[in-house]
């Protein structure tokens, strides 16, 4: 199974988060890092992002 790849605004609205919040989070290891798609292009694989929702969902818990 290949993974999807998320462009930064598919992941805003997926895990309702600003921008600034996503990178400041990256930042702090608290989300995870992009892939490098081009020069100036970058995505986050679908497994990390659910995996990364998933493990705040279990948080809250």
């Amino acid at each position: 199974m290949q993974d999807k790849i998320y462009r930064r605004p598919d992941v805003e609205s997926l895990v309702g988060l600003s921008r600034s919040t996503l990178y400041a989070m990256i930042a702090e290891g608290a989300f995870p890092k992009p892939i490098k798609l081009g020069k100036r292009a970058v995505g986050w694989r679908q497994s990390d992002v659910l995996s990364w929702l998933e493990s705040r969902a279990s948080a809250e818990v």
